[in-house]
């Protein structure tokens, strides 16, 4: 089924919809007094008490009249404030009793978005449509839901049915829908330009080569902004294979190239005053006779080299080379995300990014954003005193130090050494996964950060 969040919310323009009643535990008492015998009887009979969470469904006047409603104790700026209903109440068109859905017109809608591409028993529900007296506010929450849902199917995607050569098509697909430019680097021009990418690739099988995807939209006289992605397909940690249990998810390695790929398409669908050069290292980091190895001493396109201590830290080395490249066009602004070190999640679990910033001022921004549109971010420290555990007795650094220790540290500082001084540049290790549904919010691939980057990204570079 596809998703169309536009066919979800509609202006409200005094057609016939069944009101929901959103109710705060604090409004309670007060509510319920005004409302009329029929009403009060109801709630009285499902014992309803006015906890976050009671609902009933309320009779109207009529036999085929009636209302839903929801005590909730979120926030009106919340976009879950609905979200529930979004994917309980049967088809039909729906208002709110009082007040307008404002930021929860997104949740309602990816309530009821479905990654159904391999059900065979997926049975079609109808549309909810939600009524808005704020019609201004339906095209940007479209994309938005476009764009989270768009990281979510990719995301869930199996990693036989997403490898390089598909996220390349997606690129493809972005590029032809907004009027930008593709370059793709592979075969000889990787293995000289982009070392470690191709070093990473090298073993996957044919079809499934390693790749750089470069899209470049907008004025040449804008600023320019790099958004990068690693878009590691499949990773089986490489001679450093991953038991079964840390492979069983590893088809969503990609989510940083996920991620990218709905920030730059949000970018250009509300054509920013910016010049976007997105780039996606795409790999498969497989096991072969020719994959690389523990111990290898690996170059880099900036002319650094890497001693190579963990196959398995594949995602910084691919990034690294994709940093430079950007670096290389002088941006006014370096986003990077990726599905990078374990040790984030442990420090943070799955709803917080651990974020990375080079610049107060852009990690402020960024914090700010994900509070404000309830996709929040956490900073981590670029700890410079942790530096030096990236040493090689033989090479320029390692990948990997020894210990793990502040892994998502020693993995973000492995990254900064390959942006320039002065560039601002954030880092965004994102889990791209709920392990737990929660209404709007089904288990699986998720966005996590990517509202929060776009926000900063519309502030500060408004149109």
């Amino acid at each position: 089924m596809i998703f169309n969040p536009a066919a979800l919310l509609q202006p409200d323009r005094g057609q016939p919809a069944r009101l929901i009643h959103v109710v705060h535990p604090d409004q309670w008492e007060s509510w319920l007094k005004a409302q009329p015998p029929r009403i009060r009887t109801t709630v009285a009979a499902h014992r309803l008490t006015g906890k976050a969470g009671n609902r009933a469904v309320l009779p109207g006047e009529g036999p085929d009249d009636w209302a839903m409603l929801l005590v909730c104790n979120e926030s009106l700026d919340s976009p879950w404030r609905i979200a529930s209903l979004g994917e309980q109440l049967p088809e039909g068109t729906y208002r709110l009793a009082e007040g307008e859905p404002g930021a929860a017109m997104l949740g309602w809608a990816l309530a009821q978005h479905r990654f159904d591409r391999y059900r065979s028993d997926e049975v079609a529900t109808g549309a909810r449509v939600l009524l808005t007296g704020e019609p201004a506010r339906i095209e940007e929450t479209v994309r938005l839901a476009q764009a989270v849902a768009s990281v979510r199917d990719l995301v869930n995607t199996a990693a036989a049915d997403l490898g390089p050569a598909e996220l390349e098509g997606e690129a493809e697909a972005l590029a032809k829908t907004h009027g930008a430019s593709v370059t793709v680097t592979k075969g000889d021009a990787l293995v000289k330009g982009y070392p470690m990418i191709h070093a990473v690739g090298q073993a996957a099988a044919k079809g499934r080569e390693p790749r750089l995807i470069e899209l470049e939209w907008g004025n040449p006289a804008h600023p320019r902004i790099a958004i990068i992605g690693k878009g590691v397909c499949f990773d089986s940690g490489g001679l450093d294979i991953k038991p079964s249990s840390g492979m069983r998810l590893m088809k969503k390695d990609m989510g940083g190239a996920a991620h990218a790929l709905a920030l730059a398409g949000l970018v250009m669908a509300a054509r920013l005053p910016v010049r976007l050069h997105l780039l996606i290292p795409a790999v498969e980091n497989s096991i072969a006779g020719n994959a690389f190895r523990p111990g290898d001493v690996l170059r880099t396109r900036k002319g650094l080299t890497v001693e190579n201590t963990n196959t398995d830290a594949e995602g910084r080395l691919v990034l690294g080379d994709a940093i430079t490249r950007a670096a290389e066009e002088t941006p006014t602004l370096i986003l990077d995300f990726a599905t990078l070190t374990g040790a984030a999640r442990v420090a943070l679990g799955p709803d917080l990014p651990a974020t990375f910033a080079n610049d107060d001022a852009l990690a402020e921004a960024l914090l700010a954003a994900g509070t404000a549109v309830y996709d929040p971010l956490w900073r981590m420290p670029l700890w410079d005193g942790y530096d030096d555990m990236l040493s090689s007795d033989i090479a320029d650094m390692v990948n990997a130090p020894e210990g793990g220790l502040a892994g998502a540290v020693t993995a973000a500082l492995f990254l900064r050494r390959f942006v320039p001084e002065g560039t601002p540049w954030a880092h965004f290790d994102t889990f791209a996964w709920r392990p737990s549904a929660k209404p709007g919010r089904p288990k699986g691939g998720e966005a996590l950060g990517l509202r929060a980057a776009w926000a900063m990204l519309k502030a500060r570079y408004p149109g």
